[in-house]
């Protein structure tokens, strides 16, 4: 199989099921984004400790993330082409926000802004919980003009706060103390 197939040389893409869409779409600036992030997370994984998030839950979240790109690649009348395995995540919800809340519990109480910074896996973590609320925001535009499972929007939302509890672990497990914002006078 070739990479290349030459049938977005006029600037369009395929959606799944067939339909075509210019690159411009918002459909595809979204999962566009999903795979920048998923880019990001392949850099965390790197540097993640496992005490904080294993290579197997990065991964899984890369999985899930391919899971969004299709559900976001697939017009809402042609969804049940995707059936179940690729309709949903894999990661409930409610498992993430206990892996929030245990994250959470790693790192001192947050007195202030924080700046990303610190270790690798921080500053990593960082970068992809902003890549995250970008695609966030480019769902939520898409649902303005059509509709949309809503597990993308919600699964993104509490995807950037699990990256961010994750960036305050990994400085709080390597010893070092999150970089405050602090206004200059």
């Amino acid at each position: 199989m070739k990479l290349y197939t030459r049938t977005g040389d006029d600037g369009s893409s395929g959606l799944f099921g067939g339909d075509r869409v210019s690159k411009s779409h918002l459909r595809l600036v979204a999962y566009g984004t999903l795979d920048e992030l998923n880019a990001i997370m392949g850099l965390l994984r790197l540097h993640a400790t496992p005490a904080c998030a294993g290579a197997e839950t990065l991964q899984r979240v890369q999985h899930d993330l391919f899971v969004l790109g299709a559900i976001l690649a697939t017009p809402a009348a042609r969804q049940e082409l995707l059936g179940a395995r690729m309709s949903r995540p894999t990661w409930d919800l409610a498992d993430m926000e206990a892996d929030i809340d245990r994250l959470t519990a790693l790192a001192p109480p947050m007195t202030a802004f924080v700046l990303p910074g610190g270790t690798a896996a921080s500053a990593h973590a960082h970068l992809a919980r902003t890549v995250c609320r970008r695609a966030e925001r480019e769902v939520v535009a898409l649902t303005h003009e059509e509709p949309m499972n809503p597990i993308v929007q919600t699964y993104l939302n509490r995807l950037s706060d699990w990256l961010f509890a994750l960036a305050r672990a990994e400085n709080a497990t390597a010893g070092l103390a999150d970089i405050q914002w602090a206004p200059k006078d």
